[in-house]
């Protein structure tokens, strides 16, 4: 029984005041989260927090706090990465555009180039682990020397002497500069004329003034170095240069930014014949090999689970154990297995067909031979699971149907065509859905056994003719030639959501069904 007894009013009191600070300390998170860009984690712990600690700190929502754990891992994982992969599509979130205008901007605007002439760089030893910045310039032939110095111990400006001849000292090796460049990187010579040269290449030293200027009255990019204009153009989320006319010319700056680009990237999947092409082509083929698993598996897993229940067999238990082998083995190694029994110069199948009839077949070129190789594969993999669901359907099964069709003269093809397959079916229709849908995104024996390959000619996009739509979609995301383009790959993933949810929905009506 709950303890209802009422809190005292010192007592309310420290409540109140606790979970006030607690709410201070959550906004103040949240703050900080929304501060460095991150909208929607901010807007998900904003959530998450404060929803907790309104419902531990209330009487009224006692109840929810056994519920609220489960409710906020659904939220956090399920939740809050198909909200983030729904926003990602509908942008041009790419390799070249992840940051915001605002950081593009800024790490534009920290950008640097050596002007005036270039002054030779030596690190002299003088002994006691010290150094001595020594600059030579070929122009005016002029030579500059630093005191003595601490690497590490003297950060910001070093002031640099003119001197008629370098000393003839020990010049420290490439390595000690590569090892102190963070250091050498961060320090300012003075040079007696004032001006202050920073190090611009392992051997040399220059000044170094901002490449670029803002307007902010025309927010317009002025590069200082070539006099070149470029404006943001929200379109492709760049800075692109512009004209007199104030018009795209084509050059852009990198890195760009993210905007919102609408429906472009489900649009360019129906009409980009670089992407429409693959993509009809492998969700054609997703379908297929999810289906074809399905039948393949339960018709084997029917056949198998039939033999080893059937009374004249000896030996029963043995072939058993012996079908249910593979389920037991870890997937990823009989992947890996199969990769190296299908190679076509040392795989033993190749040796057997070769001493057979002579034939070595390119299991991983042809794709043809490249897709019965990952049906033949996933069919060794998911037949045990069907094989042992079978076993236990079996049994249920009355055995008065079998002695009245042993009456009627039918054959064994016959009991298991009429009898068996039309009563294991029914049952088995919601495991199969579900098979059919844990297969549409097989992305494991993808990348395990083929990686996608052979990989299509004339695309826009990485695609195979092996790729599922999931393998397809992680191709597109991380291994781009060109650029990864997360917001194609988004609009990819959400119609695969779209078509999985379909799926487990008719899943649970199938279900429904069969329960009545």
């Amino acid at each position: 029984m709950l303890n209802t007894k009422p809190l005292t009013p010192s007592q309310l009191w420290v409540k109140r005041i606790f979970s006030g600070l607690l709410y201070l300390i959550a906004f103040y998170l949240v703050f900080t989260i929304y501060l460095q860009g991150e909208i929607l984690f901010a807007l998900l712990v904003l959530v998450v927090v404060t929803s907790g600690i309104y419902i531990f700190s209330n009487q009224a929502t006692y109840r929810w706090r056994y519920v609220y754990p489960g409710v906020a891992a659904m939220g956090i994982f399920v939740l809050f990465p198909l909200l983030c992969t729904v926003v990602i599509a509908f942008t041009n979130y790419s390799g070249s555009n992840q940051l915001s205008y605002e950081q593009v901007l800024k790490q534009l605007q920290s950008q640097t180039y050596a002007a005036g002439d270039r002054l030779d760089f030596k690190l002299l030893e003088n002994g006691e682990n010290q150094y001595q910045i020594a600059l030579t310039n070929k122009t005016s032939q002029k030579n500059y020397l630093s005191e003595p110095l601490v690497l590490g111990s003297n950060e910001g400006e070093v002031a640099v002497k003119e001197v008629e001849q370098l000393p003839e000292a020990k010049v420290a090796p490439l390595k000690v500069i590569t090892q102190n460049r963070q250091v050498l990187q961060s320090l300012q010579v003075v040079l007696p004329t004032e001006e202050r040269l920073s190090m611009s290449s392992l051997r040399q030293f220059a000044e170094q003034k901002p490449r670029y200027r803002y307007e902010d009255s025309l927010q317009d990019l002025t590069n200082l170095e070539t006099g070149k204009v470029y404006r943001a153009n929200d379109a492709i989320g760049f800075f692109q240069e512009i004209d007199n006319q104030g018009n795209f010319v084509g050059e852009r700056l990198e890195p760009g930014y993210t905007v919102g680009v609408g429906w472009k990237n489900f649009v360019k999947i129906l009409t980009d014949e670089g992407v429409q092409e693959p993509f009809l082509k492998i969700f054609v083929w997703t379908v297929v090999f999810a289906l074809l698993t399905v039948v393949f598996t339960t018709i084997i897993g029917m056949v198998f689970a039939s033999l080893v229940q059937w009374e004249a067999l000896r030996g029963k238990s043995v072939y058993r154990l012996l079908l249910i082998l593979p389920y037991a083995v870890p997937g990823f190694i009989s992947i890996l297995i199969f990769k190296g029994l299908f190679n076509q110069s040392f795989g033993e199948i190749n040796l057997i067909l070769n001493n057979l009839f002579g034939i070595r077949p390119e299991w991983f070129n042809n794709p043809f031979l490249a897709k019965t190789m990952l049906l033949i594969v996933n069919t060794w993999l998911g037949y045990p699971y069907i094989m042992i669901v079978c076993m236990g359907l079996l049994k249920a099964i009355p055995q008065d149907l079998y002695e009245a069709s042993a009456i009627d003269g039918a054959s064994v093809w016959q009991n298991f065509t009429r009898i068996t397959m039309p009563l294991l079916v029914k049952p088995l229709m919601p495991l199969l859905i579900a098979s059919f849908a844990f297969n549409f995104n097989n992305f494991v024996l993808i990348q395990l056994l083929t990686n996608g390959g052979p990989n299509m000619v004339g695309t826009t996009t990485p695609a195979g003719h092996t790729d599922l739509l999931v393998s397809y979609t992680y191709r597109i995301a991380f291994e781009g030639s060109g650029t990864q383009d997360f917001g194609l790959a988004a609009a990819i993933a959400v119609i695969i959501f779209l078509l999985v949810s379909g799926l487990a929905l008719f899943q649970i009506r199938m279900t429904k069904l069969s329960q009545d």
